[in-house]
């Protein structure tokens, strides 16, 4: 990783859009780092901090949430600016969320190019960051599990009516029908996974009242 002082860290784990903002800022003249997963991002970050961190909510081994409370949790790293770009993390609630633990902006995808880079520009020119606070570990895991929830749940909504519809259809639609299952139940397998860990780091609070 080619990591200089004013750089901007890219953590998105789906190739395209990786190579789409890649390219995006590349072209107009800023130093990128790319990762990505969130562990990748925050060992980036670790190695030399970045002017900004554009990161995705939903990735694997560690996710945007988690990301953003480890760099607010690490004095060192709680000025830097995080732009939260999401296709999943949608609702009012997941806004909320993302702001309440540091996240600085929040862009649904797909990305408008022109708001990105002029929220990209209003960072930079922005001579001090406050410092944010992290949540309490209790707070974050609690939010951090409601919001896990509700994407289970919808994420378990989506895949029965492609399961449905794939049942009833037989035509040239099938094929982008069965990627897009696939994708969701790939995602379902995360969002389990992501849920039993929190649910583990919140059984530790139980244990210590």
């Amino acid at each position: 990783m080619n990591a200089g002082p004013g750089y901007l860290l890219i953590v998105e784990d789906d190739p395209d859009i990786l190579k789409l903002l890649d390219a995006t800022l590349t072209f107009r003249g800023y130093r990128v780092v790319k990762a990505h997963n969130g562990r990748e991002g925050l060992d980036a970050v670790m190695k030399e901090h970045p002017a900004i961190v554009i990161a995705d909510i939903m990735m694997p081994k560690l996710d945007g949430f988690g990301l953003v409370h480890r760099l607010r949790l690490n004095p060192e790293t709680r000025d830097i600016p995080v732009i939260f770009i999401t296709a999943t993390y949608v609702a009012a609630e997941d806004r909320e969320f993302a702001l309440n633990i540091g996240a600085t902006r929040f862009i649904q995808k797909p990305v408008d190019l022109e708001r990105f880079l002029n929220t990209i520009t209003e960072l930079l020119e922005q001579e001090v960051h406050v410092a944010v606070e992290p949540l309490k570990e209790f707070n974050f895991y609690d939010g951090y599990r409601k919001r896990l929830e509700a994407k289970l749940k919808q994420k378990i909504k989506h895949i029965a009516r492609d399961e449905h519809l794939l049942g009833t259809r037989a035509d040239e639609g099938n094929e982008s029908l069965q990627a897009s299952l696939r994708q969701s139940i790939s995602e379902r397998d995360e969002l389990k996974l992501l849920l039993d860990q929190v649910y583990e780091k919140l059984k530790k609070f139980t244990r210590q009242e």
